[in-house]
């Protein structure tokens, strides 16, 4: 404050409704971060109500994932009732439960009475059985049942997945019924782009998109306007196998039914873009051995995820170093090979590397099975065999000239021919047969390429070198 008792806080620029919290580079503004710091320093809840409680959602959980954990505590506690809980499903697990955890389970009730059933499930499902059991206690009979039937389905599964509001209609009804219900209804989801057509039972009928709606006569009656559902969504189906259904057929929404054919709930493309996201971090962070890792874990939590696969990379090190020992005599005769070593190996293992990421994706996207397994294998098989000549004469070239002996260049040459097809051969076959398996290609396949392009290569290097340059 200055000494006439105005506020002189970095706020200039955040005091248009519509400003930007956002840089060129996409993160948070620093002077919008500094505004909120010093808010919350001054507890000063009517600039917090003004200025971060209007923020969409997702813009609102990258403000909580910018700022010190000491703010982002005290920030939800000076919004209170503002404070949206919908944000918390835009951050990363660990700052979700930090949050959480500091909320009373009375708050927490009355916010989830707000969200759509969907966000709610995201928010309950990490919770203790206790804290979720006592937060549901809260929550009005049929919002109560809806959520626990949700609850009540596998983790990462469509029904878990699912927006249990919806717009469903009997198919006797005309179009001009269904028109003054959508208009008298209160309990209706916020947005929605088909009707779903049901039975007594529940049963899913047919669905009716709004603009066959309002296109046609208010005497009309749904069932003949009505179309088969396209592609409804089992409610245990993995949520991954139903984005794929999106993807294939370009779904913007799919009904999700119980084992019965009943209509639970529908399946909206906002979720499914998320697990599209996440899915795809999942992959690239389990082929680096990383598991489930956030960036907010602890240094702990981070050393306990990564250990376990580094010490299988050891052991697999100690079998490469293994090989190299039984070369020892023909390293001590021909002391290059000691130098250019490392060439081969590393070559080789970037190869398996790069066919590997190729042929795991392929395997979660579906995009390869037994069906064109053996022609994608022919295919690595070629460029294996490309790259390794290509490679193998470039390499040896520069060996022989270094080293002033065609020999050497010859032999690294036929080595990393040899490597990079073997590359080529492990990175397509080590995840189609961890799939067929039962075991997950992207956690388990870079240890083993790994170790296959190592291994082969000081092999072959070696023991070519045996043969070729010893007498």
């Amino acid at each position: 404050m200055s000494d006439t008792g105005e506020d002189i806080r970095p706020r200039t620029k955040l005091d248009e409704a519509t400003a930007d919290i956002y840089a060129e580079n996409g993160s948070i503004r620093g002077d919008f971060l500094a505004a909120v710091g010093a808010a919350i320093a001054d507890a000063d809840t009517s600039f917090l109500r003004k200025h971060v409680a209007r923020l969409h959602e997702s813009e609102l959980g990258d403000l909580l994932e910018s700022i010190p954990p000491e703010q982002r505590l005290a920030l939800v506690r000076l919004l209170g009732d503002d404070f949206d809980l919908t944000a918390l499903t835009e951050v990363d697990e660990a700052i979700r439960m930090e949050i959480v955890d500091q909320m009373p389970n009375a708050q927490i009730a009355a916010a989830i009475g707000d969200l759509d059933s969907d966000d709610a499930v995201y928010i309950l499902e990490d919770l203790d059985q206790e804290d979720r059991e006592e937060i549901l206690a809260q929550l009005p009979f049929t919002e109560r049942v809806r959520l626990r039937r949700a609850l009540d389905y596998p983790e990462q599964s469509a029904g878990r997945r699912m927006q249990t509001e919806f717009v469903a209609v009997p198919p006797f009804w005309t179009v001009g019924q269904t028109i003054d219900y959508m208009r008298e209804e209160a309990d209706l989801p916020e947005s929605f782009t088909q009707i779903f057509v049901v039975d007594p039972t529940f049963k899913l009928l047919g669905v009716v998109y709004l603009d066959k709606i309002l296109r046609t006569k208010r005497g009309v009656k749904i069932e003949a306007i009505m179309r088969e559902t396209n592609y409804p969504v089992p409610a245990d189906m993995d949520q991954e196998e139903a984005a794929q259904l999106f993807e294939q057929y370009d779904l913007l929404s799919a009904a999700v039914v119980d084992n019965n054919g009943r209509l639970v709930g529908v399946l909206t493309i906002d979720d499914v873009v998320d697990v599209i996201q996440e899915e795809a971090e999942e992959d690239i962070m389990r082929l680096s051995g990383v598991g489930d890792e956030e960036l907010s874990d602890s240094v702990k939590q981070t050393s306990r995820s990564r250990i376990p696969w580094l010490l299988v990379n050891l052991f697999t090190a100690f079998i490469s170093a293994s090989v190299i020992s039984l070369f020892e005599a023909t390293i001590e005769e021909v002391v290059a090979l000691a130098i250019l070593m490392p060439i081969v190996a590393g070559m080789g293992g970037n190869a398996g590397s790069q066919t590997m990421t190729v042929t795991v994706r392929a395997l979660a996207t579906r995009n390869l099975d037994i069906h064109n397994a053996w022609r994608v294998a022919r295919r690595e098989a070629g460029v294996g065999l490309i790259n390794g000549v290509v490679i193998g004469v470039l390499v040896g070239t520069v060996a022989g000239l270094w080293f002033q002996d065609p020999h050497i260049g010859g032999l690294i040459a036929t080595a990393m021919l040899i490597n990079m097809f073997a590359a080529a051969m492990a990175g397509i076959m080590i995840p189609l047969l961890l799939d067929r398996a039962g075991a997950d290609p992207a956690v388990s396949s870079a240890v083993f390429v790994t170790a296959i392009t190592d291994t082969t290569g000081f092999f072959a290097f070696l023991g070519l070198a045996t043969i070729w340059l010893l007498p």
